[in-house]
């Protein structure tokens, strides 16, 4: 499954450069169930390629005036203090069985792999839905308030650390909808935030784990070939159209999670 495993891995990258989003929440699916790896090393392995691809593909927007520098700390603080507190007391408090339904026990990598197909349906209906970014919002509407950022960071920080997503989903619709960011900044923040969020809880989980560091960066390589296809792939392609089918492809692959570690496991 291995060779399997790195041509997805390129294709991990192939979408964030393509349409700007979905490569990381296919991450742990793909160390999981293609390379073997255990769920919770997963989230952590994740951590570091999300968190170092999306410094890479955050290049093109500061060169282009695309991030919001005063947003990313506001939104950016918050979240990486929610990730500290996930990743050092929440996650390692779960037990290694949670709890039993008759003969299946729920345990600590299947409550994780639940939640993270959770994840993968919310995060299909934001690619499959037709309305897009400021298209869809009121013109006439004021910005959210500051704590009701900081309540959002947090969340979007808690959702990072626990199951090792990026939340780029997440993310962009709070900076479109609560600070009227512009489309293509909110991409640009969003990257750096998730590059900020990713990296810091990669460095809190490095003490909890041995690390294949060679495995690692040969992941990373292959994932960071794939932004770069995938941004050249995105001047001759237009993403906009691509990612509802995307869409249906992660709703479809966070059901077969759902089935795999409940009725198959």
């Amino acid at each position: 499954m291995d060779i399997t495993g790195y041509i997805a891995s390129i294709f991990i990258g192939i979408s964030l450069g393509l349409i700007g989003g979905g490569g990381s929440i296919l991450t742990v699916p793909v160390l999981v169930y293609l390379f073997g790896l255990d769920a919770l090393l997963a989230t952590a392995y994740s951590l570091f390629i999300v968190g170092s691809t999306s410094v890479v593909g955050s290049f093109s927007y500061f060169k282009k005036g695309l991030v919001n520098i005063k947003t990313a700390i506001i939104f950016g603080i918050p979240s990486i203090v929610a990730v500290f507190l996930t990743r050092a007391y929440i996650v390692p408090a779960i037990p290694e069985e949670v709890f039993s339904i008759a003969a299946f026990t729920v345990t600590k990598n299947i409550l994780l792999m639940l939640l993270f197909a959770v994840l993968m349906i919310f995060a299909s209906y934001s690619m499959i839905k037709k309305c897009k970014g400021e298209d869809c919002l009121p013109t006439d509407t004021p910005a959210a308030s500051t704590l009701l950022i900081v309540i959002q960071g947090i969340f979007v920080g808690f959702v990072t650390g626990l199951i090792g997503a990026g939340g780029g989903f997440l993310i962009i619709p709070a900076l479109v909808n609560l600070l009227r960011l512009e489309f293509k900044k909110a991409i640009g923040t969003s990257l750096v935030i998730i590059a900020l969020n990713s990296l810091f809880g990669f460095v809190i989980s490095v003490t909890h784990y041995t690390i294949d560091w060679i495995f690692l960066f040969k992941i990373l390589a292959l994932a960071i070939t794939g932004v770069l296809i995938g941004s050249y792939l995105s001047k001759k392609i237009d993403g906009k159209k691509l990612k509802p089918a995307f869409g249906w492809f992660v709703l479809l692959m966070g059901i077969y999670i759902i089935i795999k570690e409940t009725l198959l496991h």
